[in-house]
């Protein structure tokens, strides 16, 4: 099936499931969880990165496919986990290198103190009508993620904030026109990310602020492009990702961007022709950003990571922390 819908599949290549889940939900013996978590993964040969907070968990992991399915059955043995939700992409690229399993005081740094998507959150809507609501011209439709993802892609019609991380939201939701009421007629508001996780927090925020009718995206934009068919889609471009794939099409197959190993921002095969690219020393986003010294590092550090993979070996370089 795979072959047919992405020509670059190699049947003799290991086929990798990737899940992404999160949950709010109280845990306040979180730290304890860690150790037993993150060897099982490691029983496993699990990669990826799980975050544990008072509040909850989040992560992304990827394996073969059974073994991926034996840590969502653990997680699910425990009371707190036992409806976990998560959402399914398949790729034959490695997308971590590593298992971490992390402590975190927030599992999504939203930076506002009091919001807590345990107590309150926005109204959930399902991916089946989610078109239906952001067409509707008296909902404002937001983007809550970072700048450099909405330029891959995002639904048509959808405002971008503009902002660079995403504890810059809550200030944009304060001054922005877009959000002010109009004729005493309280605002629709519509919030859609990655995965959902972020728009628990911003929609908590707005019900926090006062706003009646908050809704968002349920699974995110991962979950939307894992049901609704392409033909009936309103998503435009490609979703960025947190981890090696970088971006996914309307397939969840891996998109045509890389990262800059520098500033870790999303490039293409275009984007080398720049005359400020130079493969793991600079791209246009970061060449002015970093001196002639740093470069000279940045390319002993390319040469390493080569040798590495001439070698079949991994470099310490090849992916961040």
């Amino acid at each position: 099936m795979l072959a047919q819908l992405d020509p670059s599949f190699e049947p003799s290549k290991p086929l990798f499931l990737t899940a992404a889940f999160y949950k709010f939900v109280s845990l306040p013996d979180y730290e304890h969880k860690r150790d037993s978590i993150l060897s099982f993964c490691e029983s496993q040969q699990i990669k990826g990165i799980i975050l544990l907070a008072k509040e909850g968990i989040n992560s992304t992991i990827c394996g073969e496919e059974k073994n991926v399915r034996a840590v969502l059955d653990f997680l699910k043995s425990d009371p707190p986990f036992s409806d976990l939700q998560h959402k399914e992409s398949w790729t034959q690229i490695k997308p971590f290198r590593r298992m971490k399993v992390r402590l975190k005081k927030e599992i999504v740094t939203f930076g506002v103190p009091g919001i807590d998507p345990n107590v309150t959150t926005g109204t959930y809507i399902k991916p089946e009508d989610w078109n239906a609501l952001i067409n509707d011209p008296e909902v404002v439709v937001i983007d809550t993620r970072n700048d450099y993802e909405v330029e891959l892609g995002t639904f048509a019609g959808a405002i971008n904030p503009n902002i660079k991380k995403f504890t810059d939201l809550a200030d944009w939701v304060k001054n922005s026109s877009a959000l002010q009421q109009n004729n005493s007629k309280k605002t629709k508001v519509a919030m859609f990310c990655t995965g959902g996780i972020r728009c628990e927090k911003s929609t908590a925020y707005l019900k926090n602020l006062g706003y009646d009718e908050v809704f968002h995206l349920q699974g995110g934009i991962l979950k939307y492009l894992e049901t609704i068919p392409k033909k009936e889609s309103l998503w435009q471009g490609e979703c960025f990702v947190f981890d090696e794939r970088v971006s996914v099409d309307h397939s969840l197959r891996p998109g045509q961007y890389y990262l800059c190993r520098v500033c870790r921002q999303p490039i293409t095969k275009e984007d080398e022709k720049s005359a400020k690219f130079e493969l793991g020393v600079s791209c246009d986003n970061c060449f002015d950003q970093t001196n002639a010294e740093q470069k000279i590092k940045a390319r002993e550090r390319q040469k390493q990571c080569l040798l590495a993979h001439l070698k079949n070996t991994s470099h310490i370089g090849d992916q961040p922390g």
